[in-house]
């Protein structure tokens, strides 16, 4: 008699059960973090759930072994695979690090890596592999004496089936099923690939572009600015904006401390409500065709570099589209987020080790992006576990969310986004602090902060997220800061618009080149305000 057999024979029915259990919630914990564990391990469960229904005919005994054991496998080499690019890369298999990797790889550089990667993956293949056969041989020892099942036990299992139903239903969890997730991020892979081209071609056209406006710096010396990009804040739940809450502490010190030469404008909008839309117009000064990205037209990056700047793009993102259009025309890019999505909880302070280091670089001509996961949802992950000081006491915020009707759970997520908003304060006012610091000598320096768009935490609906549908979805923070001069005060109450940054970015980099819009430049006094088009109400864009 083969071992195999007489284990299969030897293990308990019950016991063989519970190790395939161990197994399948082992790999999905180490493949995946907090909820969405969870949510993956009720895919995995009705699995489980045939191996105890009934089945009397010994062919669909078979049947429902190999399909059993062929599941659960995926499983677990989803979790292994996933725990080594974790454990090896900080990475998801989604992460831009990844496809990028993925796109960029030919097959015999994928057998180099895998033989220079040997020795470290040998332990994990074999355990994989031993797992793998264990689980054929529990799938066989599970199934002896499940031919009968009590009628509470099948009601049980129904209803457990009908619970995990509502997982496949819904494709937010359905898209991380191994069946479903790695066709697609296959077919991710070969799309990255072959859109990389296109990329490669329009940045180099937009270098083109850019030569071909002639772009000067119009005044001598070293100049350094720093432009601070933010996800998901609403100027709204500021207090440097006139929010109750204490959300921006430090800004607002910084206000008084800097006076004139830190300019707050009150009233500035974002014309879009998603991050791609929103940076495409910034960068492109508003002028920009998504459906022709290269043509004609300009992008700032591509200007500055031309006219000389060295130009660091960093970021806390984790986005394909985002760096290959807007990052990968940067000379120094830095990228120290592995995981794309709203499960990341990658801190943005992380990156401020990074700005000093561009800060302090000797190039005499600086521009650095800075890309900030601000408020972006999920609100809780955006600050240090704990650090909530909006949730122990009801307060006036509170107070007036419970009598416009909104129900606890907002309530809670307005306390969590505020919470991420006095975390962030204190990320930008330390770029602020550093890009001070770190200004030249005999030159300019110059700071910009803005987001890409709002967020509706209860302000005019109840829903807490991206709302292209209300004025919240596009409310921004827009501040600026430089060495000279202080800013003209009125400036502060003229209304901005998001799409039109580049101009008044352009003015802070002193740059001219032909085919300049002035009347575009905030700053400029021949500024001539334009009400964008919105998908949302708005009576008035200068409050």
């Amino acid at each position: 008699m083969s071992p195999s057999l007489l284990l299969r024979r030897a293990l308990p029915p019950w016991l063989a059960f519970a190790l395939l259990a161990a197994a399948c919630v082992t790999a999905v914990i180490l493949g995946h973090d907090g909820r969405r564990a969870a949510q993956v391990a009720m895919l995995a469960l009705p699995l489980l759930l045939w191996l105890r229904w009934p089945v009397e005919r010994p062919r669909w005994r078979r049947v429902r072994a190999v399909a059993v054991s062929a599941g659960i496998a995926l499983f677990l080499v989803d979790g292994a695979v996933r725990a080594w690019l974790a454990s090896q890369y900080q990475a998801t298999p989604d992460s831009s690090l990844v496809l990028a990797a993925a796109a960029n790889t030919t097959s015999r550089e994928i057998a180099e890596y895998l033989s220079s990667q040997a020795p470290a993956m040998a332990l994990a293949l074999g355990l994989l592999l031993a797992g793998l056969t264990l689980t054929v041989l529990a799938v066989h020892a599970a199934t002896r004496g499940s031919a009968t099942l009590s009628r509470p036990g099948r009601i049980a299992i129904v209803a457990l089936l009908a619970l995990c139903a509502v997982g496949y239903l819904s494709k937010p969890w359905r898209r991380h099923h191994p069946l479903v997730f790695w066709p697609a991020w296959t077919q991710e892979v070969a799309e990255l690939r072959h859109a990389w081209s296109d990329q490669q071609g329009q940045r180099d056209q937009l270098m083109r572009n850019a030569r071909a406006a002639s772009p000067t710096v119009t005044a001598a010396g070293p100049s350094t600015v720093v432009l601070v990009l933010t996800d998901s804040v609403n100027r709204d739940n500021m207090s440097l904006y006139g929010y109750t809450r204490s959300t921006t502490p430090q800004l607002a010190a910084l206000a008084r401390e800097e006076s004139g030469r830190l300019l707050t404008l009150r009233h500035a909008w974002s014309v879009e409500a998603g991050t791609l839309a929103s940076l495409s117009g910034l960068f492109s000064f508003g002028e920009r065709d998504e459906d022709d990205p290269a043509g004609r037209a300009q992008h700032l990056l591509a200007l500055a570099r031309s006219a000389g700047y060295k130009i660091w793009w960093m970021s806390n993102h984790d986005d394909v589209a985002v760096d290959q259009q807007h990052a990968r025309l940067a000379d120094e890019v830095e990228m120290i987020n592995r995981q794309p999505g709203r499960s990341s909880a990658s801190l943005d302070g992380e990156l401020l080790d990074c700005l000093e280091e561009a800060l302090v670089d000797p190039a005499p001509r600086k521009l650095v992006v800075v890309h900030l996961l601000g408020a972006h949802p999920h609100y809780r992950l955006r600050m240090p576990a704990g650090d909530n000081p909006f949730d122990d006491d009801s307060d006036a915020v509170d107070k007036g969310m419970i009598r416009a009707g909104h129900p606890l759970w907002l309530r809670e997520s307005r306390q969590d986004y505020d919470a991420a908003i006095r975390y962030h304060d204190g990320v930008v006012a330390e770029t602020l602090r550093l890009t001070r610091q770190h200004a030249p000598d005999g030159g300019r320096g110059a700071w910009m902060f803005l987001s890409d768009h709002g967020q509706e935490v209860g302000h005019s609906i109840a829903h807490a997220g991206h709302s292209p549908g209300t004025a919240a979805g596009y409310r921004i923070p827009t501040l600026m800061w430089r060495t000279g001069a202080a800013f003209d005060a009125t400036t502060a109450q003229r209304p901005f618009r998001a799409d039109w940054a580049a101009w008044t970015l352009a003015d802070l980099l002193q740059l001219r080149w032909t085919g300049m819009h002035d009347e575009r430049n905030v700053l400029d006094p021949r500024y001539a305000w334009e009400a964008p088009r919105l998908k949302a109400p708005v009576a008035r864009f200068d409050q």
